[in-house]
């Protein structure tokens, strides 16, 4: 089935706007180009435009010519803070940065359904446009909460989609219930002895106890994580010195902790202390843990996610929007929105072979006009919803 005629015909337009938000990436907060973008583009339309909400937030109205319903729909604006490698005409301008999440797809998507809506007004209810900064770890949507999102835009529902480079084009997945990881970061600093690096015996080595430690929290899901509760721990960075000759002073780890249930994030984290701590003891010097949550568990509600693929399947066909029933331990900060407002989350498959967070991911744009059109079904279906 094809996506909405009216947004098929612009969407030639769409491309332009996505490679060009691609040329110019930003990082979380600092969003300031693409938000002045999507708030111009907003009210060339004739959007009610609301800015700086979470830092570099923006909001967008559309009442629809009959009462309903208010459904949310949320896209990210953040890129990454990785060196581009495609080569592509429209890649990064910006040393370091790149979309490599797809998330100028997610912003066009969402620009491309506020387009259409805004030319066809005749729908019940309400349209609020949520284009949110600094989802990859940053707390952009809690910065948008906190911020009074929901007390200044309040809604009965909300949506949101991610690229899925690794599915078949057009193919559109949800899973029902917790679906994504929670997760915490974590910091840990060892305050050991240097010395010269041929007097190992003058130093309290932090390499060395950095090298166990790691070795310890692997141990954390292996033999206190029951097995059927699903959790990952990674330590991701290990710095430590900057000689050869000489053991230095202090060694700094980090890391993720990931899991589908609070009281499980909660005993790793715990454990993670208790091993810390007993290891500072063990070698006579002193060890610094910070642990703080990032993302929330992110869980779909049933029947709303049957709204999704509804709203997909009038698109992509029944036969290509379908329920998943794989746990993802990715983590993603919509969890935040949806824990005050009932929705769902979708993937949205797309032509390519690179994963999200590489240098050589490139976002199929065919996908734009899809998302949009899923987007703006939403919105004239659910909230004309009883």
């Amino acid at each position: 089935m094809p996506v909405i005629d009216q947004i098929a015909e612009f969407a030639d337009e769409l491309t332009t706007i996505r490679r060009d938000l691609h040329e110019h990436p930003e990082l979380g907060f600092q969003e300031h180009r693409t938000a002045g973008i999507v708030a111009a583009k907003l009210s060339e339309w004739g959007i009610e435009v609301t800015r700086g909400i979470g830092g570099t937030g923006v909001v967008g109205v559309l009442k629809g010519t009959r009462p309903g319903k208010t459904i949310g729909l949320r896209a990210d604006m953040d890129a990454l803070p990785i060196h581009e490698q495609t080569n592509l005409p429209w890649a990064s301008k910006t040393p370091g940065v790149m979309h490599a999440c797809g998330h100028d797809g997610h912003t066009t998507m969402l620009l491309g359904a506020a387009r259409y809506l805004a030319g066809n007004p005749d729908f019940a209810g309400t349209a609020v446009f949520i284009f949110q900064p600094a989802e990859e770890g940053l707390g952009g949507a809690r910065a948008m909460i906190a911020d009074g999102l929901f007390d200044r835009f309040p809604c009965d529902e909300i949506y949101g989609m991610h690229n899925a480079p690794q599915d078949d084009p057009d193919e559109v997945g949800i899973k029902k219930g917790p679906a994504m990881a929670g997760s915490d970061f974590f910091d840990i600093r060892i305050s050991g002895c240097g010395s010269h690096g041929a007097r190992p015996e003058d130093s309290r080595d932090p390499v060395v106890i950095a090298s166990s430690l790691v070795q310890q929290l692997q141990s954390i899901v292996a033999r206190n994580v029951p097995p059927t509760s699903p959790a990952v721990v990674s330590v991701t960075k290990i710095h430590a010195g900057d000689a050869y000759n000489v053991i230095p002073e202090t060694a700094e780890l980090g890391g993720t902790i990931r899991f589908f249930d609070t009281s499980v994030g909660e005993m790793i984290s715990a454990r993670l202390r208790a091993l810390c701590e007993g290891t500072a003891k063990g070698y006579g010097v002193e060890i610094a843990v910070d642990i703080r949550n990032t993302f929330d568990v992110l869980v779909n509600d049933a029947d709303l996610s049957d709204a999704v693929l509804d709203a997909a399947a009038a698109v992509v066909g029944a036969g290509k929007a379908g329920l998943k029933q794989d746990l993802v331990m990715g983590s993603e900060d919509f969890a935040d929105m949806l824990r005050v407002v009932p929705g769902a989350y979708c993937t949205v498959g797309h032509a390519g072979s690179v994963p999200v967070h590489n240098p050589g991911y490139v976002l199929d744009d065919a996908i734009l006009p899809v998302g949009a059109s899923i987007y703006a079904n939403l919105v004239t279906s659910r909230g004309a919803a009883a």
